[in-house]
């Protein structure tokens, strides 16, 4: 808009300037007066509509810039809104610089649509499959038992609730993953320590890791967060699962630290790791590295997702790399504030 009154003005002072400039050669005999005359309304209009209509020239010109994006983003809306989630918007041509973020800005988000949708999808698949084995199973064997194909046995009744615990932890993080999207997992935070809890959990779950011949090593520092411990414990349960399942025969380190004003709660195994594209997916709800293999051993593909989720639901977050010795390590970063701090020397003393 400034462009377009810099140019209608200075449209109509040089055609002033140009027409005094001529008129002693156009009218060299003519009388001067200062009343206006015919003549002079005349010029006057003229330069007024060469003024006004090279304005409407630029306005039109820059009009149609703001509105072409405009355009763009409405069609590729309504694309979106009837389902077709790859749609994008796209310009040919040059647009202003404000114009161009909201074209970067409506295509970040419609990528995240897509992506939620294809997840949405594969996890109603995933889900479907997951409860359909088990399913499958308890019905085939309470089927032979009633009709008396299986004889009731001990390890018959164990074999069935092992099933059964399969199908209530898979639920279960199904749950925590559900409320943690819809924003509603809700946490009891309290002061905690950090060290204590992991420590609790390792010493809970030791005679299964030393089952599997994994040798646990930890270096458990105190470090006070304000958290939900119950959540805590469940994070730091299902990374220790994981190495359980994927790292038979490996060596596992559980330690807490304090790093750039975070408590980092770290799990490092010595295990077979994961391939090259693995560790930008391990956080993908429902990934394998190798679906065959991982199945066979029971794991649902959901671990990680929960552990990020109640990472994320405290303020925090999870990251995951390859170990220098081969392996993974996982990162429970969770914040500290000043309130834990106080709290942790005042503990302390």
């Amino acid at each position: 808009m400034t462009v377009v009154n810099i140019v209608a003005l200075a449209a109509m002072f040089f055609g002033w300037v140009i027409f005094y400039t001529i008129y002693d050669w156009l009218f060299p005999r003519a009388p001067y007066t200062d009343e206006w005359t015919a003549f002079d309304f005349g010029v006057l209009g003229v330069i007024v509509l060469v003024g006004q209509l090279t304005a409407a020239l630029v306005g039109w010109r820059l009009a149609e810039k703001i509105a072409a994006p405009l355009a763009v983003l409405s069609e590729a809306a309504r694309s979106i809104a009837q389902g077709t989630f790859s749609t994008r918007a796209t310009m040919t041509k040059r647009v202003f610089g404000e114009a161009e973020r909201l074209l970067a800005d409506f295509n970040t988000m419609a990528a995240r649509l897509e992506a939620a949708e294809a997840e949405l999808r594969y996890s109603n698949t995933a889900i479907a499959h997951e409860l359909r084995t088990p399913l499958t199973v308890l019905r085939g064997r309470l089927q032979g038992l009633n009709d008396g194909v299986y004889v009731p046995s001990q390890q018959l009744f164990d074999s069935l609730l092992a099933h059964v615990d399969g199908l209530a932890l898979l639920v279960e993080d199904l749950r925590t993953l559900g409320l943690f999207s819809a924003n509603k997992l809700e946490l009891a935070m309290k002061l905690v320590d950090l060290g204590s809890e992991a420590d609790a959990v390792l010493q809970s779950v030791r005679p299964d890791l030393t089952a599997a011949s994994i040798r646990v090593e930890s270096n458990l520092r105190s470090i006070y967060i304000y958290a939900d411990a119950a959540r805590i414990r469940q994070a730091l349960l299902a990374l220790l699962e994981n190495v359980r399942r994927y790292a038979h025969g490996s060596s596992v380190l559980v330690e807490t630290e304090i790093v750039a004003n975070c408590a980092v709660l770290r799990v490092a195994d010595t295990g077979p790791g994961l391939p090259t594209d693995g560790y930008t997916r391990a956080f993908e709800r429902f990934w394998r590295a190798d679906t065959s293999r991982t199945r066979a051993r029971g794991g649902s593909g959901l671990g990680l997702s929960v552990v990020r989720a109640i990472a994320e639901s405290h303020g925090g977050e999870a990251t995951i790399r390859g170990h220098k010795d081969g392996g993974t390590v996982v990162d429970l970063s969770l914040p500290l504030n000043a309130e834990t701090t106080i709290a942790a020397s005042t503990t302390t003393d």
